[in-house]
């Protein structure tokens, strides 16, 4: 009887220290800057800015790592001054990115820039269905200045609800929102 008292006690007890190391790891949102369980939307991050949020790059080499710090491996290098990443999460001077493809990893942040750059239709392989039309105005019906092939990195200078004033290899038009990668559909830059 004392033995089967014994076990009870010592099953009970390390169920009860399961079930509170359980508890931890599923309700604690952030445990040495990874994410370890349930993680509500983040509306602002670290530097009082909001995540998520578009950055473009600030330099023409910028390592993507897998973790946090400089002691863990590059995932990628990007070899394209303004390309435009997503910052998905702050973590010290590191930022969660994600860039066109869906690639995510962390950047130093003194190599992303506020300066804010989209890139037309990434991803699209027919390019002749991915071409964005550059227009005078901010209407379907006004004249065609040029047509932008998929990939092409532009500068974002305004959004409305609908366009984007860019300005691509010297070019400045408008450019329908929905072709583009690296502002939100809804919303506004003010120029």
């Amino acid at each position: 009887m004392e033995m089967m008292t014994r076990f009870t006690r010592n099953f009970l007890s390390l169920s009860l220290s399961l079930v509170l190391s359980i508890g931890f790891l599923s309700f604690s949102p952030n445990l040495n800057g990874f994410t370890m369980g349930k993680v509500q939307a983040q509306t602002t991050g670290k530097t009082g800015l909001p995540v998520p949020r578009f950055v473009s790059l600030k330099a023409q080499r910028v390592n993507m790592r897998i973790g946090p710090g400089k002691q863990f491996k590059v995932a990628w290098l990007y070899l394209k001054k303004g390309l435009p990443v997503e910052i998905i999460q702050e973590y010290d001077n590191w930022r969660k990115v994600r860039d066109p493809e869906g690639n995510e990893g962390w950047i130093l942040h003194s190599l992303l820039s506020g300066k804010r750059t989209a890139i037309v239709n990434p991803g699209e392989r027919d390019k002749e269905a991915g071409i964005a039309d550059l227009r005078k105005d901010a209407s379907e019906e006004a004249d065609v200045m040029a047509r932008i092939e998929p990939g092409v990195v532009t500068e974002v200078q305004a959004c409305q609800e609908e366009w984007c004033l860019i300005s691509a290899d010297g070019e400045s038009g408008y450019v329908a929102k929905k072709f583009l990668w690296g502002v939100y559909p809804d919303e506004l830059i003010e120029q």
